[in-house]
């Protein structure tokens, strides 16, 4: 019995015990690890739980919501963390990001939030929140990390405003050039030798290309501070797609390239004969004067850039989304340089883009414009293969359409606001 004991004491019981103890101190020192890191940075962390109360909330935290951690905690965070717009206007409650985390069960990001702390301050911030998920799928709760930018979007509008004066202003005097440039070269209007014609040409294409780039200032500035105007009204996707590409073909067909519309599934399966397929309604929520300039930017693009081949614009969708593409036959984009496509003035660099001008601005304004509406642009490319531009959007049910387009009717008719169709 006695040595039953000792071995059970030297393998077994004690080991057992020792083991857990290990296991007990270190989790506890990862625990510790962890609070230190959470209360010693700059920016505020909160979690919510699935009820959306909050759990946990750091000193920054307070120190941005003017809350203090231990009379947040146990609190709907709807209390503490109050989102307003520009001119102090508390958010709806579906419009909330922490709201949007919790319902869709999905990762949020918004850059243009302002915090009304509880002494009514308002703090310009920037969100990012993630759901906390179990293994089934079922929603634990929520982490939210938010940091105080107010220097930086201040500077940010400085910035904006001083490219939007300046590009507003210098519009006016080079349109009057473009204008003078324009009769000098007419002949029933001057009389000019062939060398001095010539001149006059690079003098306008030039004249016409700062014109374009103070345009584009201009709007890049505009969509960076929230100014982007927009009139979203039912689109019925592929009826616009169509004839919008039959307007961009001469472009195409001028530079010797084929050009191709597709619609339905063929659009996402390496984009065959379309003329079988029957022609779906894809009913989308925007301004189709912005989502004009994004396909025809994106279509521009693919002609700029392809010097033989086929410029092919197809559209597709499922229940929820609609998605359209352009895809060229060009030289590709380098994979270093598809995450940087969308950000303001990047121009890849090589020898095509060397001798091609451009302002580095167009895909950053797409981006800009896609977002307003809650979609998504990105880019799949690879070297000597092509590259292909996809836009996601979302999409609405023909019922939806048709209460949508019944509702902007009694809008416009009673000068109300015409709603988003997530209200």
């Amino acid at each position: 019995m006695g040595l039953d004991k000792q071995f059970m004491g030297l393998f077994g019981f004690k080991k057992k015990k020792s083991t857990n103890s290990a296991l007990a101190n270190s989790l506890q020192s990862e625990r510790v690890k962890s609070d230190i890191i959470v209360n010693s940075i700059d920016d505020g962390v909160i979690q919510i739980n699935a009820d959306g109360v909050i759990g946990l909330f750091n000193p920054a935290a307070a120190k941005i919501t003017g809350w203090l951690s231990g009379e947040a905690v146990g609190v709907d965070y709807r209390s503490v963390i109050k989102i307003v717009d520009e001119k102090g206007i508390e958010y709806p409650e579906n419009e909330h990001p922490f709201a949007k985390a919790l319902i869709n069960k999905s990762i949020v990001h918004d850059n243009l939030s302002t915090i009304m702390s509880r002494n009514n301050k308002n703090i310009a911030v920037d969100i990012s929140i993630s759901p906390l998920l179990e293994n089934d799928g079922n929603l634990q709760g929520i982490v939210g990390v938010f940091r105080d930018v107010t220097d930086q979007r201040k500077a940010e509008k400085q910035r904006a405003d001083f490219i939007s004066t300046a590009s507003h202003e210098m519009r006016t005097p080079v349109a009057a050039i473009e204008g003078y440039l324009a009769l000098a070269l007419n002949e029933r209007v001057s009389k000019v030798d062939a060398k001095a014609k010539g001149f006059l040409e690079k003098a306008h294409e030039s004249t016409e290309r700062l014109g374009r780039l103070f345009q584009d200032l201009l709007t890049s500035a505009k969509a960076e501070d929230g100014r982007l105007s927009s009139h979203p009204v039912v689109v019925e996707m592929g009826d616009f797609l169509e004839k919008l590409t039959q307007d961009l073909r001469f472009s195409a067909e001028k530079k010797g390239l084929d050009m191709e519309f597709i619609v339905g599934s063929a659009a996402g399966s390496g984009f065959s004969d379309a003329s079988r397929v029957i022609k779906p309604l894809y009913y989308v929520f925007v301004d189709s004067d912005r989502i004009r300039e994004v396909i025809t930017n994106l279509f521009d693009n693919a002609v700029k850039y392809t010097e033989t081949g086929k410029v092919t614009v197809g559209i597709t969708g499922d229940d929820k989304v609609v998605q359209f593409r352009i895809h060229d036959t060009g030289p590709g984009i380098p994979v270093e340089d598809q995450s940087h496509l969308f950000q303001k003035f990047y121009r890849v660099d090589n020898t095509t883009t060397r001798t091609i001008g451009g302002t580095g601005l167009g895909l950053f304004i797409c981006k800009k414009i896609i977002e307003l509406y809650e979609g998504r642009i990105w880019v799949e490319s690879s070297v000597g293969m092509g590259s292909t531009f996809l836009i996601n959007l979302q999409r609405l049910s023909p019922e939806k359409a048709s209460q949508l387009q019944l509702h902007q009717a009694s809008q416009i008719n009673s000068g109300a606001e015409i709603i988003s169709p997530t209200t």
